[in-house]
């Protein structure tokens, strides 16, 4: 919700506006989780930077580690919401934030994928997701003069989907409920229940 201004005598209409700022500008994330994009001049953009160091540090003990309940607790750590004991991750992951990421129940992540989630991924529940899987929510502008800007858009995985190894999701991508993403497929449009989809990019192949 904006903030109501109701100046009194007391408070200048300059100060009312930076009131105004102060409250549409709250916490970059809830804006990048919100689709708002991102200029590289924007005043809160280093902590995009400062998270993602933040995480690194995380990561490197949770892809150093073979034990499974020890991964799912850095894991944790780093979405900032509690895994449930039916996630397996093979490690190593790799995640440039964490706190938009949202895994449902019996997920299975298989090694080496990557997950940038400033746009925000959510996993729903008994998802399967082969080695070397992309999910990518965040992308910039085609023109070289605003080529720096940042544009989030989240990427939805529904429940008992399956995404093929070597598979990239671009971002603001749906993948339907019980789909299936074929090994290397690029997946640029939402992807319909039940259905199968492979090539570059993805196409239908056919429903099952």
């Amino acid at each position: 919700m904006r903030y109501k201004c109701n100046k009194t005598p007391f408070e200048s209409l300059y100060l009312c506006a930076i009131k105004i700022i102060r409250m549409d500008k709250v916490d970059i994330f809830n804006r990048l989780r919100n689709g708002e994009i991102i200029s590289p001049d924007d005043p809160e953009a280093y902590k995009m930077r400062e998270e993602s160091f933040a995480t690194k540090k995380l990561l490197a003990q949770m892809n150093n580690t073979p034990d499974p309940d020890e991964i799912r607790n850095l894991l944790s750590q780093i979405t900032g919401s509690e895994m449930d004991q039916s996630v397996v991750v093979f490690t190593p992951l790799y995640i440039n934030y964490g706190k938009h990421t949202k895994i449902g129940r019996n997920v299975f992540i298989n090694f080496d994928c990557v997950f940038l989630d400033l746009g925000g991924i959510t996993i729903e529940d008994n998802v399967f997701i082969a080695p070397k899987v992309s999910l990518l929510t965040e992308e910039h502008p085609t023109s070289p003069e605003h080529r720096h800007s940042l544009i989030p858009k989240a990427i939805h995985i529904k429940k008992n989907a399956w995404i093929g190894a070597n598979a990239t999701i671009l971002p603001g991508v749906t993948i339907g409920e019980n789909a299936v993403v074929a090994a290397g497929a690029v997946v640029s449009k939402d992807v319909a229940d039940n259905t199968i989809v492979g090539g570059i990019p993805a196409k239908f192949i056919k429903n099952i």
